[in-house]
């Protein structure tokens, strides 16, 4: 049997949430121990920190995603003060999406600052969501000094210059299904060199569910095909992926395994 982290879902998405119990039980049974559910807005993070403190094997993150533009703006003290939860193992998903604005957004810079200058204040990693934006999301980690946390670039997609640059500010490359797809050759490259002490796997469920279940609905245990491709990229025992990839998340998000049973 695998062990493995899902270092990245959203269970309180339909229809994973309407259907917890089963996706908990599949995770199970495809090896798939532990899973950090994480935030995507102030109002929905009741949702997220229930399941955390429901089920040991799920943890909590906090933040407002950037592409959440009509909801309550967070301020640094805000996002401290709801990580305190033992629960809570670090601060976003935040960070920085171009793709649907097609330009720089001061507001998502604005917000961007705020969560890292949160991670700072409590000493939890960030979650960084990164599209369409490499330049202006490892400047700003860089000037807000998100080196003194680290954190992860979840679902990563970018080249291996940027990859390497994230690193060298203390961060882990975390890829999803996305690797899997027919498309992705040049992110299969990208997989094959980055250090395997700074490799995490995710779903990012309910979304991008991997070959061979695309077009249908993600979820926690989908995270085995996701190893199995990139061990298979790699050249190396999906079972030594798997066990390095556990230690690695438990590594930067040591809160989880201060609280993990």
């Amino acid at each position: 049997m695998l062990n493995l982290v899902d270092s990245h879902c959203h269970l309180n998405f339909d229809p994973l949430g309407a259907n917890l119990e089963n996706v908990l039980k599949h995770a199970r049974d495809n090896g798939v121990g532990h899973m950090l559910c994480v935030a995507v807005s102030l109002e929905k993070f009741p949702e997220v920190l229930a399941l955390a403190q429901t089920h040991p094997n799920i943890f909590a993150s906090v933040g407002v995603h950037p592409n959440e533009p009509a909801t309550h703006e967070p301020s640094a003290e805000e996002l401290v003060a709801q990580a305190g939860d033992e629960r809570v193992v670090a601060i976003g998903e935040t960070g920085l999406d171009y793709y649907r604005t097609n330009k720089a957004s001061d507001w998502q810079q604005a917000r961007f600052r705020q969560h890292i200058r949160a991670a700072r204040e409590c000493g939890k990693p960030l979650i960084v969501h990164m599209r369409d934006a490499a330049e202006d999301t490892l400047r700003i980690l860089r000037e807000e000094g998100a080196d003194h946390v680290g954190g992860v670039m979840h679902c990563f997609t970018g080249t291996l210059e940027t990859a390497k640059r994230a690193m060298d500010l203390g961060f882990y490359i975390s890829f999803s299904g996305v690797v899997t797809f027919k498309n992705a050759e040049n992110l299969r490259e990208v997989a094959k060199q980055v250090p395997e002490d700074r490799l995490l796997v995710e779903t990012d469920a309910p979304y991008l569910a991997p070959v061979p279940h695309r077009g249908k609905a993600n979820e926690p245990a989908f995270v085995r095909f996701v190893a199995e491709r990139l061990a298979e990229v790699r050249g190396v025992p999906v079972e030594r992926l798997a066990t390095q990839t556990t230690q690695n998340f438990f590594k930067l998000f040591q809160q989880a395994a201060a609280v993990s049973p």
